[in-house]
């Protein structure tokens, strides 16, 4: 009887350590992906001076917190070409929460949120929604830290 309880207890052992981590984090897995620098079209327009200026280009870089993995610091650089300025740039604070990726533009001090997209090794694609704009967009990946 002895024998059968410790085979059961090394049972239940095996079970518990493959089960607790063999579950990831759906937003753990997003930031993993989101992690590094992404180039494209983001499709933002700057309204200065009685007209808009579209962006022709956009370079964002997420870093990963390294005690919050859903979390990170970067910037956000959108080039222009006919504006009165080459570019504007910001430090940005980011997360993902519930399948949302939310976006802190520092020096701007406003939020951007991004929905229904698609995270894969090299392609960024989806709806970036502010207060006023929903926008479709595509990045592409051009580094990455790890």
């Amino acid at each position: 009887m002895k024998k059968f309880y410790s085979i059961i207890t090394i049972i239940m052992m095996v079970l518990t350590a493959t089960l607790t981590t063999g579950c990831t984090d759906e937003n753990e897995d997003v930031a993993y992906n989101l992690w590094g620098t992404w180039e494209g079209n983001m499709y933002i327009s700057s309204y200065y001076d009685n007209r808009y200026y579209d962006a022709t280009y956009s370079e964002i870089c997420f870093l990963r917190d390294p005690l919050s993995y859903t979390t990170g610091d970067g910037y956000w650089v959108d080039y222009y070409s006919g504006a009165p300025w080459d570019y504007i740039a910001n430090h940005i604070r980011w997360s993902v929460s519930d399948g949302v990726i939310r976006v802190r533009f520092i020096e701007e001090n406003c939020t951007v949120y991004i929905y229904d997209y698609y995270l894969s090794g090299n392609r960024f694609e989806g709806e970036l929604v502010d207060e006023d704009n929903r926008v479709r967009f595509s990045l592409r990946h051009t580094s990455s830290p790890n």
